[in-house]
C-alpha cells in the first residue's frame, strides 16, 4: 500500500520510515560522545579520577581531512589555556607534529571513531580543560576548534575564547 501527501509528488511505504522497522532492521542513531582516557601519559586529578576530554565527531573529521591534506599522519590539535582574555583565561589552539611532543609532560587523547584524529594538552591546561568537548564549528564569522561544555567554566566572552573559571 502507498500513500500519497498533499504537496508530495513522490509515494511514501509505510515501511520505509525507520520508527516502523522492526528494531532488528532499525540503525541507531549515535552522536553520543564516548569519553577516552589518554593513550599518552595519563593524568588524574586530585580526587583520583581520570583527566579526559571528549574529542567530537566534527573535530576529529576535521583534523583527519588536515592530516589528509598536509600528508601527515602525525599531526595533533595542540590545545592550551593561558592567563589573559576578556575572562581570566583563554584556550590557544594550534597544530603540532608528534615529534614536538613531550611524554612527560604531555597528555594526548585520540578520538575513537577510527579517525586518528589526536589533541594533546599539558598538565595545567588539563587541570583547567578535563571533562570539555573539542567541537570544530562552523560558521558565518569563520569555522574554528572550539572548547565547548567545559564543566570548570562559569562564564565565557561571546565568540568562546575566554572563560572565567569557579574557584
Amino acid at each position: 500500500m502507498h500513500r500519497t501527501f498533499q504537496n508530495h509528488p513522490t509515494p511514501i511505504k509505510p515501511s520505509s520510515s525507520p520508527a516502523l522497522l522492526p528494531p532488528s532492521q532499525r540503525r541507531p542513531f549515535s552522536s553520543a560522545l564516548v569519553r577516552k582516557a589518554a593513550i599518552v601519559n595519563p593524568r588524574k586529578d586530585e580526587d583520583g579520577k581520570d583527566m579526559e576530554v571528549v574529542i567530537a565527531p566534527r573535530a576529529a573529521h576535521r583534523l583527519r581531512d588536515i592530516m589528509k591534506t598536509d600528508a601527515n599522519p602525525n599531526l595533533l590539535l595542540r590545545v592550551t589555556v593561558e592567563s589573559g582574555g576578556c575572562h581570566g583565561f583563554q584556550y590557544l589552539m594550534s597544530l603540532t607534529d608528534m615529534n614536538a611532543v613531550s611524554h612527560e609532560d604531555d597528555t594526548i587523547f585520540e578520538a575513537e571513531d577510527g579517525t586518528g584524529a589526536k589533541v594533546v594538552m599539558d598538565e595545567p591546561s588539563l587541570e583547567l580543560l578535563k571533562g570539555s568537548k573539542i567541537d570544530y564549528t562552523m560558521e558565518l564569522i569563520g569555522s574554528q576548534f572550539k572548547i565547548v561544555d567545559n564543566p570548570l567554566a562559569t562564564s565565557s566572552c561571546g565568540c568562546g575564547t575566554s572563560f572565567d573559571i569557579k574557584v
